[in-house]
């Protein structure tokens, strides 16, 4: 079985311009992909076998087809999950908090890449799991997940040319007494440490938007954009502000009254890779981060 990823019509502007070069240029097609095209799968001008050298006419019809993925080493686990949103590129995930994304060394099992590639295959498709914006085990909210390779590249731009608009909303310790700013801080590996990040010099550009939604009693209500996407970015920007995530042990935080950070995935927005329609979505904050809410907000 082959899937279809990209098919078109050439117009003026695409005339007398190599495949390769409509491909590349105008619908992010990567060389890699090409080449996979090229040896497993077809690309066909009018429905006949075409080179990627070979020029384009007005008229043309150009189409991509793939054959369909062996599945990762990702075993099938059905499990409820929170599809917000679906297509033939993308699905939009609710992730509840506690659920890792991908299987690791700690957690082989019992993921949500595990029930994705479950469902899929209950419909009879035969899909790589390829998350666009993994979020931490014990982070609630949306999440990407791009169907194909071409979807997936495309994103991946998305995020390098800072397109994709991703909006959290957290609890912090103590009061952020500045209304709104932005936190442009450099993070790295801990020193001995494999996991925890740090503010440091030598470590990569992170930038994160803040605004302050709400203060309580000794909490403030925190909404976050980022910019870049480092690991535990927000975490670890907020935790070197002196103001830690509710719950975040990791970085500073409590556990009294919350079992996990409290940091949500709020919002989505991007441009739709093949339909070029801005998308938008929003999810609630999860019932433990509403009880902070109502236990110190007024």
């Amino acid at each position: 079985m082959r899937e279809e990823l990209i098919r078109f019509t050439a117009d003026d502007a695409d005339a007398g311009q190599t495949v390769r070069d409509v491909l590349q240029k105008r619908y992010g097609v990567s060389r890699r992909l090409l080449v996979r095209a090229k040896f497993n799968g077809l690309i066909t001008r009018n429905g006949a076998l075409v080179f990627v050298n070979e020029q384009v006419q007005t008229g043309d019809e150009i189409a991509v087809l793939v054959d369909e993925e062996e599945t990762e080493a990702v075993l099938p686990e059905e499990m409820p999950l929170t599809i917000r949103y679906e297509d033939e590129d993308l699905m939009v995930i609710a992730k509840p908090a506690g659920l890792v994304v991908h299987p690791t060394g700690n957690h082989p099992a019992g993921t949500l890449a595990n029930g994705v590639v479950a469902y899929w295959q209950k419909r009879g498709e035969k899909r790589r799991f390829r998350a666009v914006n993994r979020l931490d085990k014990d982070t609630s909210g949306l999440l990407i997940v791009a169907k194909n390779q071409w979807a997936h590249e495309q994103f991946s731009r998305m995020q390098q040319e800072r397109r994709l608009t991703r909006i959290y909303q957290a609890i912090a310790e103590g009061i952020v007494r500045t209304d709104a700013g932005v936190l442009d801080h450099p993070i790295g590996l801990a020193e001995n440490s494999f996991i925890t990040r740090q503010v440091r010099e030598d470590g990569q550009t992170a930038v994160t938007h803040f605004r302050v939604l709400a203060r309580g009693d000794g909490m403030s209500h925190v909404e976050l954009r980022l910019e870049t996407g480092r690991t535990h970015q927000i975490r670890v920007h907020m935790s070197h502000e002196g103001h830690p995530l509710a719950g975040d042990d990791l970085y500073g935080g409590a556990r009294t009254y919350i079992g996990r950070q409290a940091l949500h995935a709020a919002q989505l927005a991007f441009v739709h890779p093949r339909t070029g329609m801005e998308m938008k979505w929003s999810e609630p904050l999860p019932a433990d981060m509403q009880h902070l809410l109502k236990r110190f907000f007024s």
